[in-house]
């Protein structure tokens, strides 16, 4: 590549009837001094450039993680929703299994309390038949005595 040095170093060879020196050196200085001057801006650009390339990298770079991210985070969300719905199948399951065990248990108490009152009434009976027997024969046994008197 040209550099500003290379123009400002470069001698031509005279000539017969040649440029006059003083024009050609006059427009060389001002070649010279457009050209540093377009050079600089070309250095810069170009370190420009190297910036924002860096930059979209770092950028790019960025967006590759936060995509990662996002699909890990979406991923973990699956996850949790699964494992909260396994659980809660797991515990109406559990709920179904003791209201089961729940009614069982309370039909046999009903059977049994059914029994028990049941045993209650017959003993009532049995304690009626006795009572009544037993008044029965204190007033026979009365009556009795008062046709003794």
């Amino acid at each position: 590549m040209l550099t500003p040095m290379d123009i400002r170093n470069k001698e031509f060879k005279k000539g017969f009837r040649g440029y006059n020196e003083d024009e050609v050196d006059i427009f060389m200085d001002k070649i010279v001094a457009e050209f540093e001057k377009t050079y600089k801006e070309n250095v810069e650009l170009k370190d420009k450039i190297n910036t924002f390339n860096e930059r979209l990298d770092s950028y790019a770079e960025m967006e590759k993680t936060l995509q990662s991210t996002l699909i890990v985070a979406q991923r973990t969300s699956e996850d949790i929703v699964a494992n909260a719905r396994k659980e809660a199948d797991l515990i109406l399951k559990e709920t179904e299994e003791k209201r089961k065990e729940i009614i069982a248990q309370a039909n046999t108490d009903v059977l049994d309390l059914n029994r028990d009152i049941d045993e209650l009434k017959k003993q009532l009976q049995i304690f009626k038949t006795r009572y009544r027997t037993f008044l029965e024969s204190e007033l026979e046994s009365l009556e009795a005595f008062f046709k003794e008197i």
